[in-house]
């Protein structure tokens, strides 16, 4: 993957697996034992990346882009056996909690019911904000930290309704004097949720950087767009469309696509591109900045947006009432570039892509995404297919989070679909369709492929992590434990070494 339009291409592979994901104990994943065993079985398989979704704080519905802040971390990810072993916590009150019966599957109600509860006990203990490290981390969160702890402090009080809901109005519309009787009010539960931060960022930087020392990258993934329930929104509303009392005017989503015949209609507000431009873009250098220091990769979601976007307005009820406009272009990969220094940046440009979108792409020397599970419909001429990659800075994909499992495509093919796919992929045995297509990938040019760690598996669509346009089940699948055993290291090494993408081994500190 390159970094930037000078530097040579380093041909790798990466495995894309949510952190929820993890096999980790008490229901969901977590950034302990599980998270650097995962390290550890990607050096192994001589895979550099690890890309995982958006780490925020998640609300209704779950998804990882629709998050409480554009900057914290997902307290649930906090792993509880640490904890444990810095002694602000015992292993008989995790097991008093409920956290869900079923190992393949989050159950996001008993991990809000019980995992703060347990948090909580560990915090009452906990003289994290004493220590020099949590100054530190203070003044280098300085930019929203305050304003996202006091939120879900207030949200907490006022039983979970969005910040629009909320019964006082001074509140609401971020006053100076009202935020400071809330503070002084609600001083605990902010000294609680600045722990979670505190804990949550700790452990994060000691995963990736046990990923360092391993020679493994993670990439991670943030949404253009920030959640209408949001501190972002709340605590800078001015950037975003909305009226004067704070309801979206307009919002995101996009047209019919591969995913909707009736397009997608997200409901996230949209910015106001000319006052962020009139502030120098500074929510955007925080939001990149913070984010170069949580991953070595970041993908930007829905690239096409900062070219143009579709507009919705918020009475609509579907998508088909939008229009485009145009976005800011150059002048926020501008920013990226000045803010999010050392990270590189992969451009999600799956979607409409119109001439502008390729030519702002092409100067950033942004690599964009291929995915193979778009090309196999038929058509020779389908650029998602690896003999057309026109070049090699790309990244390339059987199919990401959005889509099925492989296992599951295949099984919902008609036949000349998969007779086409045979022939395209030059095998004579359908059975053998799954693991030609992954090894395929690896022959490809693209500089960089990613598999979804259930594609290894040959799970079916049981194991898929979203489907788009719907809610229930989603985000919720998990390895179990013991589960990687099931693939050939090995012979993942080997594919990685036969077609050249081995990195270099990371340098040993002296």
């Amino acid at each position: 993957m390159k970094r930037n339009t000078t530097e040579q291409s380093t041909r790798s592979a990466g495995i894309l697996m949510p952190v929820f994901s993890l096999p980790s104990p008490y229901g969901i994943g977590t950034l302990g034992k599980a998270a650097t065993e995962f390290v550890d079985f990607l050096a192994k398989m001589k895979h550099r990346y690890w890309q995982v979704l958006p780490v925020g704080p998640t609300g209704y519905g779950d998804s990882p882009y629709q998050s409480y802040s554009a900057f914290a971390g997902n307290p649930y990810f906090i792993d509880l056996d640490l904890l444990v072993d810095r002694g602000i916590l015992t292993k008989e009150e995790i097991l008093e909690g409920y956290f869900g019966t079923e190992p393949r599957y989050v159950d996001y109600g008993a991990q809000f019911g019980s995992r703060f509860a347990v948090l909580r006990k560990a915090y009452a203990r906990s003289d994290f904000r004493a220590t020099k490290e949590f100054a530190a981390f203070k003044k280098k969160a300085e930019y929203w930290l305050e304003d996202y702890c006091l939120f879900m402090a207030i949200k907490e009080r006022e039983g979970f309704k969005p910040w629009q809901e909320w019964s006082d109005h001074d509140l609401k519309l971020h006053k100076r004097s009202a935020l400071a009787a809330a503070a002084e009010e609600l001083a605990d539960e902010v000294a609680f949720q600045e722990f979670m931060q505190f804990t949550f960022f700790e452990q994060w930087h000691a995963v990736r950087a046990y990923a360092s020392e391993n020679g493994v990258e993670i990439i991670g993934d943030i949404p253009l767009y920030v959640a209408m329930d949001s501190a972002d929104t709340w605590a800078h509303s001015e950037l975003f469309e909305l009226d004067i009392d704070r309801n979206a005017t307009n919002i995101a989503g996009v047209p019919p696509d591969a995913f909707s015949d009736e397009g997608q209609r997200w409901g996230n507000p949209l910015y106001r591109w000319d006052e962020m431009e009139k502030k120098n873009f500074k929510w955007w250098r925080e939001r990149m900045k913070a984010n170069a220091d949580l991953f070595d990769v970041i993908r930007i979601d829905h690239f096409i947006g900062i070219v143009n976007y579709w507009s919705i307005p918020a009475k609509c009820k579907s998508a088909k009432g939008g229009k485009w406009l145009k976005g800011p272009g150059k002048k926020l990969t501008d920013v990226f570039a000045e803010a999010a220094k050392g990270a590189k940046i992969i451009a999600e440009d799956l979607g409409v892509l119109t001439k502008p979108v390729k030519d702002l792409i092409a100067s950033c020397g942004y690599p964009g995404m291929k995915v193979i599970e778009f090309g196999v419909g038929g058509d020779p001429a389908n650029p998602y297919l690896p003999h057309n990659y026109s070049s090699s800075n790309c990244v390339a994909y059987i199919g990401t989070h959005d889509n099925e499992t492989l296992a599951g495509f295949l099984a919902g093919c008609p036949e000349w679909q998969i007779n086409w796919m045979m022939g395209y992929f030059g095998i004579l045995k359908r059975e053998e369709l799954h693991d030609q297509m992954i090894r395929r990938l690896y022959e490809s040019v693209a500089d960089t492929v990613i598999f979804q760690i259930q594609d290894l598996l040959h799970l079916d669509n049981s194991a898929r992590i979203n489907h788009p346009s719907t809610l229930g089940s989603n985000w919720q699948w998990r390895l179990l434990p013991g589960e990687l055993s099931k693939i050939d290291i090995g012979y993942r090494a080997w594919l990685c070494e036969m077609f050249g993408r081995v990195a270099p081994a990371p340098a040993k500190a002296e």
